[in-house]
């Protein structure tokens, strides 16, 4: 147990090498989904749960109220990912995916600690040929992963650790996107999960009869 702690420091010190690009992709990515663009995300097993946990944050909210915004984890539909895989194989879970989602402008992130995942590896070519940016979190670098996405933050950890480094990565992403997102867009009052202002005064005449 000891030794795993010993290894989280060396992969936060990977981490803070990264956390200018980070940040970058945290403004680019708040000025395509305020544009109109979307978010898609994949991982496998705990990639999986990470990946999903950004778009918790990006549908709900990070640290403020804001609008929402649209992702999607794409192994989250259960019927999609059984259907997919039964009838095209493992491999195509996500391209098939990206293929149906995808629209020039999205971006893609793609988790892996390994970065050797062929079912990633072929969400990156579908991405690709759509024009939808990747980019990837992964472990020691080089990898496949790595290589083929658009851009990548790897974390020279142990696989564990690099893992628990990519949490931290969203985090900060997610900072620098709600940063970009209230610097761009002042909140609304649907935003703050208040009434908007024609609703709040038809309320305010039923309480006055």
């Amino acid at each position: 147990m000891i030794t795993h702690l010993d290894e989280v420091a060396p992969a936060l010190r990977s981490l803070r090498l990264h956390a200018h690009r980070l940040s970058g992709w945290g403004v680019e990515l708040a000025q395509r989904l305020m544009s109109g663009q979307r978010l898609l995300a994949a991982g496998n097993g705990g990639s999986a749960a990470e990946a999903q946990h950004l778009t918790a944050e990006l549908v709900g909210r990070f640290d403020a109220e804001r609008e929402p915004f649209s992702a999607i984890s794409l192994h989250a539909e259960t019927s999609a990912v059984t259907a997919i895989s039964n009838d095209y194989g493992y491999d195509q879970l996500f391209a098939r995916q990206v293929r149906a989602h995808g629209r020039h402008g999205d971006v893609l992130i793609l988790l892996s600690t390994s970065g050797r995942s062929p079912n990633l590896l072929h969400a990156v070519e579908a991405a690709a040929s759509l024009g939808v940016t990747t980019w990837a979190l992964t472990g020691r670098a080089p990898n496949p992963l790595a290589l083929l996405c658009d851009d990548v933050v790897d974390i020279d950890a142990q696989a564990a650790n690099a893992q628990e480094g990519h949490l931290i990565a969203l985090h900060a992403l997610c900072r620098a996107f709600d940063t970009e997102v209230a610097r761009r867009r002042p909140v609304s009052a649907s935003a703050q999960g208040g009434r908007p202002a024609h609703r709040a005064h038809l309320a305010q005449e039923e309480e006055d009869r």
